[in-house]
């Protein structure tokens, strides 16, 4: 009797061993297109120290983004745009700009064909605030723009200043070139990027208005990261979706009253009690595309054992979510993410709050929806004297571009120049671009910049010793460069 069941077991194992040969035989990655034989535009010579010293200038204006609209500097933006119009004046000359009513700027460079599909590049201006207490933590004044260790430093430099400068050396150097594109070009320039987005929104408005279809829009969000997981080595990593944005108000009422004689039913305690069953609560993480297709990108390069386990997820498949979900990175692309972030209660330390409040922050994953995260929370809590109701109205995921269309392969061959050998992924960004409010206008759109950062490294952005290597100012201008000349040529 047991030799016949150590028989079958035996059987069952090599019929498993079999199944996970010939899926592996078979696997090949998620459907995402080479560049199509595209041959980009040749490099362009860069006057690097010249474009650091203009970098530098730009950061030296501080178009900082509060909360607080009222604590803006408004005349930065101003003075900011009349410095780029001074210092880009070839580019300048080919540009006509719309009128908006806020200070984002709406630029097109018209194309000879009216038939052919413009395209869309975006950067935006402001940046946010330093954290009070920490300037003297940072290397050298944040808005400085000091050019040392061959870089500059300073707020904005990668997010997203180094992108504007970028963008505008390479309009200067096609204009100089006498460049005449085919497609139109529009610059989209958002003001308020850091805050919510309405001045690229009110620019989306304006170009649907006037009819436009891009072929593709590109703006920031993610970049070609040197120690990616799987492959742990380079790899461009193009976003092709954001998730979407809500934030959810909890208020527990009580009665209130002096804090020396508090009663059972206390509004602070049930507000605790409801965040904690909230967070408890989590969504599951899951495999689904965009995030598919890149760690079957990623795991085809890796080969191995890690292929093994991809082309076999029926069998491997909690292994792969587990391992990717080792750091918060990782684990914020596999589900929605509930992050509790701000609480209000009394206005005294002696008295009870009528109402206690918290608000909790999603980033809502592209297989979900806001009304899913409200009934998901709403289960959350069932039974508990709380009330929820979102801050404004939330903002759906973003759909997911193409990885086999034309305005792709463009993207993919400037990029992919920039990091020779790298392996090409599509990418779910999970925070918030200006690119979102363009998916009415455009085809297909991208978030990518060509600069070449550690995991570890993108803890500036937002954070201490913001900095831009004069290496990667340089790989941003030629990558714009190219990517017009080619795209629009």
């Amino acid at each position: 009797m047991f030799k016949k069941m150590a028989a079958g077991a035996g059987l069952i194992v090599a019929a498993g061993a079999a199944v996970v040969g010939i899926n592996t035989a078979r696997f090949s990655p998620a459907d995402v297109a080479g560049t199509l034989g595209i041959r980009l535009a040749a490099a362009p010579v860069i006057d690097v120290p010249k474009a650091a010293e203009r970098l530098s200038a730009a950061i030296r204006f501080q178009t900082i983004s509060n909360q607080d609209p009222t604590q803006n500097k408004v005349e930065e933006w101003a003075k900011l745009q009349d410095w780029l119009k001074a210092s880009y004046p070839a580019a300048h000359a080919h540009l006509k700009r719309s009128a908006l009513s806020s200070r984002t700027m709406l630029f097109e460079w018209p194309g000879s064909d009216p038939a052919a599909k413009p395209i869309i590049l975006m950067a935006h201006q402001d940046v946010v605030p330093v954290t009070p207490g920490t300037e003297g933590d940072w290397k050298y004044p944040p808005f400085e723009g000091k050019i040392a260790e061959n870089a500059v430093w300073g707020r904005g430099t990668i997010d997203d200043k180094g992108s504007l400068i970028g963008l505008f050396e390479a309009l200067e150097i096609l204009a100089k070139q006498g460049f005449k594109p085919k497609r139109s070009i529009w610059i989209v320039s958002g003001d308020d990027e850091e805050v919510g987005g309405t001045g690229a929104k009110g620019a989306a408005t304006l170009l649907a208005s006037n009819g436009v279809k891009a072929l593709f829009t590109l703006d920031e969000g993610s970049a070609i990261v040197t120690d990616a997981p799987v492959v742990n080595g380079p790899a461009v990593l193009i976003g092709v979706s954001e998730k979407g944005y809500g934030t959810l108000k909890v208020t527990a009422r009580a009665k209130g009253g002096h804090s020396s004689m508090p009663p059972e039913d206390i509004g602070t305690v049930n507000l605790a009690k409801a965040i904690v069953a909230i967070h408890a609560h989590q969504f599951s993480s899951a495999l689904h595309p965009p995030v598919t297709a890149m760690i079957e990108a990623l795991a085809t390069r890796k080969g191995g054992m890690v292929k093994v386990a991809d082309a076999n997820q029926w069998l491997f498949g909690g292994v792969i979510r587990a391992q990717f979900a080792s750091t918060p990175s990782g684990a914020s692309m596999l589900h929605t993410t509930i992050a509790p972030t701000m609480l209000e209660g009394s206005p005294k330390e002696n008295v009870l709050p009528q109402a206690a409040n918290a608000l909790i922050n999603f980033r809502i994953a592209p297989w979900d929806s806001s009304a899913d995260v409200l009934a998901h929370i709403q289960k959350s809590v069932v039974g508990m004297p709380v009330t929820l109701s979102w801050t404004k109205p939330p903002r759906e995921p973003s759909p997911i571009s193409s990885t086999t269309s034309l305005g792709w392969s463009f993207v993919r061959a400037a990029g992919e120049a920039e990091a020779p050998g790298a392996v090409v992924a599509p990418y779910l960004v999970v925070a918030g671009t200006d690119s979102r409010s363009m998916s009415a206008v455009s085809d297909d759109v991208y978030r990518f910049i060509p600069i070449k950062v550690s995991l570890k490294e993108t803890a500036m952005i937002h954070g201490t010793n913001e900095h831009m290597t004069l290496d990667n100012l340089e790989h941003v201008i030629r990558f714009f460069t190219r990517l017009i000349a080619t795209s629009a040529g």
